[in-house]
Order: structure tokens, then C-alpha cells, then sequence
């Protein structure tokens, strides 16, 4: 059985302050695309994980940890063999990894009938991470809290996207501990942008380019394209998407990108879904 785990852009992230538990309040909107990773569900004697990318096939990876909450929380022996195929990089700020854990409870779920409730579902999703609960449904949503309190919110229209990623990814937990309240956001870079009917704003935008210059140029690149309605950074990066306006051409602006910016970048036209 395939189950398919797909990633997500934050349309507008909004840090509050510094939890006495370490995490940050946030609220953020978050629509899931069409880019997606696969993961494979098969019978075995005993749990088994394999990546298509070597360096992600430990047992630390997050469909492992998902795998035994789930054989832990069912009573059940883990016996099963999960495939994983990547297509989401990571570092990017796409929520790759928690989508494949979010996915593992799916699919697991249906490959063994458990019918476990959306209040186990949350519970589960919530102690594998922050992200995890909103790709439990894979629907557009507000997120606040550190992440796991989750409200439906549809989106009034699909979006077309342009992902554009460096070599290099950010690490989330480098990029909110580098947060700081009540900053002066000067730079015309920060300044929200608005297109149907959202404010496209990130509060990591800041201190994430203040350290990586590079994803600032990206950001600024695609927003004086004609074709670009708004642009901006996915969770702490280093996804730049460029929110594309009526009958433009992303993947000619992907090339375009590669020309001018970076010949090695990696490059999506996708959609948002939900």
C-alpha cells in the first residue's frame, strides 16, 4: 500500500514569543502542495525502513519513531517494512520530514484497519513534532500554539508556486532560537505582501537572512519578476516560494532563476491543495 506524504508552504508565520517550555507561540497559515514524498507499506516478520536516500534511512528518521508510537499506542507487533522515496529536500523548510511521520500514522492505520480517532491521531502526531498534527489532514489550516492546535482553513483558490532552493538548508530550531520580539524590520524585504486575499509575511525571515545572504537575493530576485505576485520564505527556509500570477510560466522562471542566481538550484512549479 502507497501512502503519500506531501509538503506544505507556510503562507504567513507569525512568532508571538518565547514559551517557558522552549517552543515559540506562533500562528501561521499552511497550505499542503502537490509535491509529495511516497512511502510503501508492506508486510514483514519485523520493522523495517528503507530510504532512497541512504543518509535519511536511520532509525532516528521520523517514519521510525512514528512507526513504534503507532505499534506502541495499537497493542500491535511491528511488523511491517516501510519504503520511503523522497522527492521534498531537506533542510527546506517544506515539512518534509513531519509529512512522512504524519503519513506512517496514516498509512499504518489503514494497512492494519485500526480506525484509530482523530483524538489519538492528534495525540500522536503532536509528541512526534510540532508540524506533525497539520499533515495528519493535509487540508489548509491556522496553526497557533507551537504548532499543534490546527483550524481548518480553507483556501479561496489554488496557488500556483515556484520553489526555489539553494545547496544548503536551514535548521529550524537555529532559525527560532535566533528570534527576537519587537525587532525593527526597516528593510522593504520584510514587508508583508498581499495577494488573493492573503498577507504573505514571515517573522524567521529576519534573522534567517541576516546569516544567509543569499536567501534575502532570492527573495528579492523573484519579487521584481513581472510574473511573481508575492514571494517569500517557507518555515525558517531555505525554500523561497514565488506565488506565480495568472498564466505565468514557472518553469520558464525556474531557468530564468538558474541563469541569474544559481545554475545548481533546486527548482518546483507546484500547487497548493485544500
Amino acid at each position: 500500500m502507497e501512502e503519500l506524504a506531501h509538503a506544505k508552504v507556510n503562507l504567513f508565520l507569525r512568532v508571538l514569543r518565547r514559551r517557558e517550555d522552549g517552543f515559540h507561540e506562533i500562528e501561521t497559515l499552511i497550505a499542503p502542495i502537490t509535491l509529495h514524498d511516497s512511502l510503501l507499506i508492506e508486510p514483514a516478520d519485523r520493522l523495517e525502513f528503507y530510504c532512497d536516500q541512504p543518509g535519511l534511512a536511520g532509525d532516528d528518521n521520523l517514519v521510525v519513531r512514528a512507526a513504534r508510537a503507532f505499534f506502541a499506542e495499537t497493542n500491535r507487533e511491528a511488523k511491517s517494512r516501510l519504503t520511503l522515496r523522497k522527492k521534498i529536500p531537506h533542510g527546506a523548510g517544506l515539512g518534509g520530514g513531519s509529512s512522512d511521520a504524519a503519513a506512517t500514522l496514516r498509512g499504518l492505520n489503514r494497512f492494519f484497519d485500526t480506525k484509530l480517532s482523530s483524538k489519538t491521531f492528534g495525540s500522536l502526531a503532536a509528541k512526534l513534532g510540532s508540524d506533525v498534527p497539520f499533515f495528519v489532514n493535509e487540508k489548509a489550516a491556522t496553526c497557533s500554539g507551537r504548532g499543534e492546535i490546527v483550524m481548518p482553513t480553507p483556501l479561496s483558490a489554488s496557488l500556483n508556486l515556484l520553489l526555489l532552493k539553494p545547496e544548503f538548508g536551514v535548521a529550524s530550531a537555529w532559525a527560532y532560537s535566533r528570534w527576537q520580539a519587537r525587532r525593527e524590520l526597516a528593510s522593504t524585504i520584510y514587508e508583508p505582501q498581499g495577494f488573493s486575499g492573503i498577507t504573505f509575511v514571515n517573522d524567521l525571515e529576519r534573522p534567517v537572512f541576516e546569516k544567509f545572504i543569499f536567501l534575502a537575493q532570492m527573495k528579492s530576485w523573484l519579487r521584481q519578476q513581472p510574473e511573481v505576485a508575492a514571494a517569500l520564505i517557507s518555515g525558517s527556509g531555505s525554500t523561497i516560494f514565488g506565488v506565480m500570477r495568472l498564466n505565468a510560466d514557472a518553469d520558464s522562471i525556474a531557468a530564468r532563476a538558474k541563469n541569474e542566481l544559481d545554475p545548481n538550484l533546486w527548482t518546483c512549479a507546484c500547487k497548493t491543495m485544500g
